[in-house]
């Protein structure tokens, strides 16, 4: 009834995806109940309320950290007069107008990145979210593998920061395509997506100026 798919790999994961045709699913309900105890059923039952309960909770606990969360980033998005009739952008408003950068996102770089980003350090910021490769030399041969020294909670948050930018910049939608096409790995291609976003990040965080359409689609 349930049809195992392929391997896919999420976030430097790997998940078996279940897949559930319509045929398989309409076949299992009509086939006869199973007859239990009647002290099976009150006990599921108590069961399932237990859960719906809990389930309630952590649907209330993520709320309240998602209201704060936005909360805290609100704080540092005001602007800030640094010269009498001139207004700088704090890091967080540049930083939240790029694509793909949603609360997790930003709360994940400005936490975990702060050093970094107050340095505008592109080389070590790469570095740490695991974008850089590893180049490994032996006499003649010269290999470039993925980078596995890094930050894994930063590393996560630029794998779905890339892959929700694919999904609503056009730019970054264009480069992983492009690089798909040449037979690079979706992770592969993700990672130069990030590689790019990290270089625009820092130049926008030296200049003061958040993210422009129109200027980032001048460099894939």
């Amino acid at each position: 009834m349930i049809e195992i798919g392929a391997p896919v790999k999420r976030g430097g994961l790997c998940y078996i995806m279940p897949r559930f045709t319509a045929e398989a699913t309409l076949a299992t309900l009509r086939q006869p109940p199973l007859q239990v105890a009647g002290g099976t059923i009150r006990a599921a039952c108590a069961h399932i309320a237990t859960l719906i309960a809990r389930l309630r909770l952590l649907n209330r606990q993520i709320k309240q950290a998602h209201e704060q969360l936005d909360l805290l980033t609100a704080r540092l998005t005001a602007e800030q007069e640094v010269e009498p009739g001139q207004n700088r952008q704090h890091d967080a408003t540049i930083l939240a107008s790029l694509p793909g950068v949603g609360r997790i996102v930003l709360a994940m770089l400005l936490a975990e990145a702060f050093d970094v980003l107050q340095r505008r350090d592109y080389a070590a910021l790469r570095s740490l979210t695991g974008v850089a490769p590893v180049t490994k030399r032996s006499g003649r041969s010269c290999i470039v593998v993925r980078r596995q020294a890094c930050h894994q909670r930063l590393a996560n948050a630029t794998y779905h920061w890339a892959r929700v930018a694919v999904q609503h910049d056009p730019t970054s939608r264009a480069k992983y395509q492009a690089l798909r096409s040449r037979g690079h790995s979706h992770g592969r291609a993700l990672r130069s997506v990030a590689d790019r976003l990290l270089n625009v990040a820092c130049a926008m965080l030296r200049d003061g100026t958040a993210f422009d359409p129109t200027k980032a689609t001048a460099t894939v």
